[in-house]
Order: C-alpha cells, then sequence, then structure tokens
C-alpha cells in the first residue's frame, strides 16, 4: 500500500451482504420463483447458497437483462429438506444465526459448523430464545458445532438483553413457523431489513416502533423478485478516504440508504465531511440512491454506547478516518471483540503497527490522529472489515503499508483493493 496524494471518482459497491442472506432464505421460504439481482458476490453469501442447498433448494443463475440474476425456487414455510451431511457455513455469523431460526421450524435434526473463526462466536443468544418456542438444540459449550433439531414451536415475546438484528432475525424466522404471535423487544433498535423482507414476502408482520415487532405464524409467503442495493457498510470504507483526503470527492451509486444503517453518514458529517444522498424508487422495499463525501475537515468526536448498534460494522471505516488528522472515542462496542475477529484487539495492534496513537478499551477504543502514520506493516487477522481499515488508514502514511491477511476482503468485497487503485488514481 502506497500514501495517495489524491483520491476520487465514481464507484458502485457489491450489493449488500445482510439484505443479500435475507433475500436468499425468505426465498426459500416462499412459493413460487424468485429472481434477485445484485447478490453480495463474497464468500459468506455463498455459505448461504450453499446451505439451502443442502436443504433441497433450486437455485438458479440466469442471464436477464437488465443483468444477470439469481433464481431461487422457493419449498414454503416447513418445506425444507433434511440434509445428507452437516451444512458449512464457513465465515458466516448471518448464515448461521439466520438458519438456526428456520431450521428450528423443520422437524428433523441438522449439524451446522463453521471455520475456526466462526466456531469461537458465541452462539448461546440465539439458541436460548428458540430453545424457549421448542427447538433442541445441542452446541459446543454454546458455540459451534450445533445441531438443531426443530419441530412443532410456539410463539414467544423474547426482550432481548443485548442488540442484535442477527438475533432478532433468527427469532422472528422461527416465529414463521410456530403456533400464534412471536414478538421481540430490543433494548435499542437495530436495522430492519428481516421485518423489511417479511412485509415484501407478504407475512403477517406488525413492527410497532421502537424496536418491537411481531410475526404471526402460518400464513403462506409469496415469492417476490428484488434487486438488492449496494452494501452501504462496503461503501463505509470509500466514504471515510474521501473524507480523510484533501481534495477528495467520491459518488457512490446504487447504495442502500435504509434509515436504519445511516447513523454512520450522520458520524461522518460530525467528523467534518461534506454528506450528501439523493434517493431514489428502488421499487424492492429498502430505500437507495447516490451517497456523495467530500473532504472539507477533520474534527474529534464522542461514539457513545447508545449509538453504537446502528453503525458496529463501520467503527473500524471511522477509525481508520480518525487517523487522517481527526480523533475518535468509542464506548459501549464490546460486542467488536465477537466479530470475525477480536475486533477491538485487532484494530488496535493494526493500526498501532502503522504508527497511530490508539488507546484499547475493554468495550472500544481512542484514536488521536494527531501525527501522521510512518507506515509499517498490519495483520487483518482474517478480517475483511479490518483489511479494508487499515487499507484506508494506509493512505496517510508517509511510507508503504504492508497488510498482512488482505485476502480477507474476499468475503464481502472481492474486488476491493482493484477498486482502490482505480480511485487512487
Amino acid at each position: 500500500m502506497k500514501p495517495a496524494r489524491r483520491f476520487g471518482g465514481a464507484v458502485r459497491v457489491p450489493g449488500d451482504k445482510s439484505i443479500s442472506h435475507r433475500a436468499l432464505i425468505f426465498g426459500a421460504l416462499a412459493e413460487g420463483t424468485m429472481l434477485v439481482r445484485g447478490l453480495a458476490p463474497g464468500g459468506d453469501c455463498r455459505s448461504t447458497l450453499a446451505c439451502l442447498a443442502a436443504l433441497g433448494v433450486t437455485v438458479r443463475n440466469l442471464d436477464t437483462a437488465p443483468g444477470p440474476a439469481v433464481a431461487v425456487d422457493g419449498r414454503g414455510l416447513g418445506g425444507l429438506r433434511e440434509p445428507a451431511q452437516a451444512l458449512d457455513a464457513g465465515n458466516s455469523g448471518t448464515t448461521t444465526r439466520l438458519l438456526m431460526g428456520v431450521l428450528a421450524g423443520h422437524a428433523f435434526p441438522v449439524t451446522l459448523f463453521g471455520d475456526a473463526s466462526l466456531s469461537r462466536r458465541p452462539m448461546r443468544r440465539v439458541t436460548e430464545p428458540l430453545t424457549l418456542m421448542g427447538a433442541r438444540i445441542v452446541t459446543s459449550d454454546g458455540c459451534l458445532p450445533a445441531i438443531v433439531t426443530g419441530g412443532r414451536l410456539r410463539g414467544i415475546t423474547y426482550d432481548m438483553p443485548v442488540p442484535s438484528a442477527q438475533v432478532k432475525s433468527a427469532i422472528l424466522l422461527a416465529g414463521l413457523h410456530a403456533e400464534g404471535a412471536t414478538t421481540v423487544v430490543e433494548p435499542v433498535p437495530t436495522r430492519d431489513h428481516t421485518e423489511r423482507a417479511l412485509a415484501t414476502f407478504g407475512a403477517d408482520v406488525a413492527p410497532a416502533g421502537g424496536g418491537r415487532v411481531t410475526v404471526t405464524g402460518g400464513r403462506a409467503l409469496r415469492s417476490a423478485d428484488l434487486t438488492v442495493p449496494g452494501d452501504l457498510s462496503s461503501a463505509a470504507f470509500w466514504a471515510a478516504a474521501a473524507a480523510a483526503i484533501p481534495g477528495a470527492e467520491v459518488a457512490i451509486d446504487g447504495v442502500g440508504l435504509n434509515p436504519t444503517r445511516t447513523s454512520f453518514l450522520v458520524m461522518l458529517e460530525r467528523m467534518g465531511a461534506a454528506v450528501a444522498t439523493e434517493p431514489v424508487d428502488s421499487g424492492s422495499g429498502e430505500p437507495s440512491g447516490t451517497l456523495t463525501v467530500r473532504h472539507q475537515s477533520l474534527r474529534p468526536i464522542e461514539i457513545l454506547p447508545s449509538d453504537v448498534a446502528g453503525l458496529i460494522d463501520e467503527l473500524p471505516a471511522l477509525a481508520a478516518l480518525a487517523t487522517h488528522g481527526g480523533e475518535l472515542r468509542v464506548t459501549g462496542a464490546r460486542e467488536l471483540r465477537l466479530k470475525e475477529s477480536d475486533r477491538i484487539a485487532a484494530l488496535a495492534a493494526g493500526l498501532r503497527a502503522l504508527g497511530a496513537d490508539i488507546e484499547e478499551y475493554e468495550d472500544g477504543f481512542h484514536v488521536r490522529g494527531g501525527r501522521p502514520l510512518a507506515g509499517g506493516e498490519a495483520d487483518a487477522a482474517g478480517d475483511h472489515r479490518l483489511a479494508m481499515a487499515f487499507a484506508i488508514a494506509a493512505l496517510g502514511a508517509r511510507r508503504d503499508c504492508l497488510i498482512r491477511g488482505a485476502d480477507a476482503v474476499a468475503v464481502s468485497y472481492p474486488g476491493f483493493f482493484d477498486t482502490l487503485e482505480r480511485l487512487c488514481q
């Protein structure tokens, strides 16, 4: 990685990973055939596709206008078949947790496993409410591998102790198969992609606002054709780079602008960037449009625990931005220690290795960007978001930087470094 003298241009990012997982799973549970365009290309969504195929779902790649599409032949609620072997979720926590909710409603045992990183991630926050609904789940001390044996479920009201869109989604997916109503109450509202998908596919769902949503089981889902918007969490790295480098401006087209995901843009403006959005009607139930970010100045900000749930995936991008001359203090983000890596420890170690002034907290970190990075070698620890964060931080270094494990970007953004090179020219 070389320091950047300029940065800018127009770019499109890969399809939103969170929305892609949900589109595939809802298509599998619906009646009829769904066409979906713009699926996220990374390894995580390939894991979801492979698991669904093992459960009897037919998925076909089609060459259609206005672009390639994936056709998913739905099997209806409760219509998945018992797989011949264990399901490999790879590195994907979303695949694992959402499928646990689906499998809880099917009366056969399924073993789920993943790679070494995923096998360290806690699953009890999912297994406990699913067990209350009537599923039987055996884990390895709260982690994968897990054996899920589903069956006749009953609706529950569940007050989540920790906000998590994945856990909420698993419970709601189980609720589709349950008798009666299932209500999830969040301490802090999280991203609402599952609630939007439930409405799009015709479920009996009633979001009540304030982090409370109810789904009533037993109603058949109808197929819906979808276009997945670009992933705002991937766009965050280009936005951070544009905010960091004097004279920079980037326009990101077709990106998701779901209001439960745009807290990052608020923080970007607080740090001093010029941010503009131009929404368009995608007709898919998910807001999208063009995001333009321009460098202005950098200011210190603090992200409080109440802010964290809305931008947990974008915190590494904001940390990278802060190394360019801003200052960022984050608390209440202990969830970062339970991601693909211990993101707090690995982020602090990597940025420090590049020359950053960063202090690690148990539940966050403090980046002081009072001096340019010297350069050096950072280890991405097998984490795609850290690899991208270190790359954006490296743009402001005095000398070349080396990012070890940079191939981890393939999980969500296989062409990231090619695009970075183009935007720096």
